[in-house]
């Protein structure tokens, strides 16, 4: 290999070096920050680019997507001094790639180390039950006061989770005994109300009861009364159905003789029984003159046809 060969070798190497130096190709939603001779000289952002060789040099490469930071487990007092364990997530989305690298040395270490110290301000003023209560609260906090420190960094602090918050196991035990008995007071006042709906269901089916025995009872007397009506009318119509044929029957030939009769075999038979009853018999004064007696009865009986008949 002659030396002029091995000069244009080395001529193409430096000339590759330079091009390499020169062109830059920069990513979707990522930033370069370029520095001539030592200095911010501007922001690349995606695309091709060319740079000047051995004067301007990519001094940072930052990425424009929101970022995840897992800020550690810590231990924070509440205001009725409960020690907890604490955790979460920080989201941030890097906005002046400038400021993020002169601004601060690492933001992701300063966002997470200011996102525990503000939490254990936020957790301090909370009790321990409002602590699981109020996330959105703790977590709201925590971003004001992280956005606001990190805006000189050029850092938009996008939203902060609250991951875990651990309490010591005494405080676990009293709390979950708690949890238990509010549990048995929901089921005994589920059961004493269920209980007492059944005692009204029972009450109003009685009542319901009541009312319809008492309305058919009601029905059943009047349907008895409406009964008893009839009877004492058919019985009505019939007797004097009866009367009008004997009075019929009275009015036409012999029927006097037949009354008579049957007035005679009445009376004799009723001193019959009498006799068949008591001891004693009882005997009118004139039961020589029966007679008499039916003629008098006759004597009746034809003064009532003759008003029958004048009527």
């Amino acid at each position: 290999m002659t030396g002029s060969t091995v000069l244009l070798f080395g001529f193409a190497i430096l000339v590759l070096v330079a091009f390499l130096k020169t062109v830059r190709i920069v990513p979707q939603r990522s930033a370069f920050v370029v520095e001539r001779l030592g200095k911010y000289h501007g922001t690349l952002l995606a695309g091709f680019h060319i740079l000047i060789p051995f004067v301007d040099r990519v001094g940072y490469i930052h990425t424009l997507k929101e970022q995840a930071i897992d800020v550690p487990s810590q231990v924070c007092i509440t205001r009725d001094n409960i020690s907890v364990e604490v955790d979460g997530i920080l989201y941030l989305q890097l906005m002046d790639p400038q400021k993020a690298s002169y601004g601060i040395d690492n933001y992701h270490f300063a966002a997470s180390q200011l996102a525990q110290t503000t939490m254990r301000s936020v957790i301090g003023k909370l009790e321990l039950d409002k602590t699981f209560e109020e996330r959105d609260l703790i977590n709201g906090q925590i971003v004001d006061a992280v956005d606001k420190a990190s805006d000189p960094w050029g850092i938009k602090v996008t939203r902060y989770e609250v991951k875990n918050i651990i309490p010591p196991q005494s405080i676990k035990d009293a709390m979950e005994k708690q949890m238990r008995a509010e549990r048995e007071k929901r089921a005994v006042i589920a059961e004493s109300e269920g209980e007492r709906q059944a005692k009204m269901n029972r009450a109003d089916g009685d009542k319901q009861e009541l009312i319809a025995r008492s309305e058919g009872e009601k029905q059943k007397r009047i349907n008895e009364a409406d009964g008893k009506a009839a009877e004492i009318e058919s019985i009505a119509n019939a007797t004097a159905l009866g009367i009008a044929a004997i009075s019929k029957a009275i009015q036409s030939d012999g029927g006097k003789d037949a009354v008579n009769l049957r007035i005679a075999e009445q009376y004799i038979q009723e001193f019959g029984k009498l006799a068949k009853t008591n001891n004693s018999i009882i005997i009118p004064s004139n039961l020589a003159d029966i007679s008499g007696m039916i003629a008098a009865a006759g004597a009746v009986l034809g003064k009532t046809r003759g008003e029958s008949t004048e009527g």
